[in-house]
């Protein structure tokens, strides 16, 4: 028997996509090919560059704090996604399921989620100030404005919740 999308959870499944994204794309190997081998004045290479925002790492030379900052960063990213996809009711209103609240919904959760995640591990990480945190919630919305729309196809015809 095949799944079908009345199995299919819309916040599961734009969980999923979302740590597809940051496991692939915030993969320290993603990350050290899209910055030596794109060019970020280009659509094109500004867009694979933005792809690894969310980057995780085992090692660096940088502080341990700022590792893990940078690695909670993905976490949250992923966590904060669920949890917006829960909470945002746009999908749960709509009469059918898979209509443009459920898609819109599912950008939103990831804009969200980006800034919040990027917002709450600057804090943590080494010297931290008022400004680096706007900053970095800015650059969380940012990647979540152009790459939210993944989720947001994900969530499509999927289900709130439980029946």
């Amino acid at each position: 028997m095949a799944l079908t999308n009345r199995y299919k959870s819309a916040p599961g499944a734009g969980t999923i996509a979302a740590l597809i994204l940051v496991l692939v794309f915030g993969s320290p190997w993603y990350a050290d090919w899209a910055r030596d081998h794109t060019n970020p004045r280009t659509a094109g290479g500004w867009f694979l560059q933005l792809l690894a925002w969310p980057a995780w790492r085992f090692d660096s030379s940088d502080s341990i704090q700022d590792v893990i900052a940078a690695d909670l960063k993905a976490i949250l990213l992923v966590a904060l996604t669920a949890l917006f996809l829960f909470l945002l009711p746009g999908s749960q209103l709509a009469r059918a399921r898979g209509t443009l609240s459920q898609f819109f919904a599912g950008w939103g959760a990831y804009i969200f989620a980006g800034a919040f995640a990027a917002l709450f591990t600057a804090l943590i990480r080494s010297n931290p100030s008022l400004l680096g945190a706007l900053q970095a919630a800015g650059d969380g919305a940012r990647y979540g404005l152009f790459t939210g729309w993944i989720i947001g196809i994900a969530t499509l015809g999927g289900y709130r919740g439980r029946r």
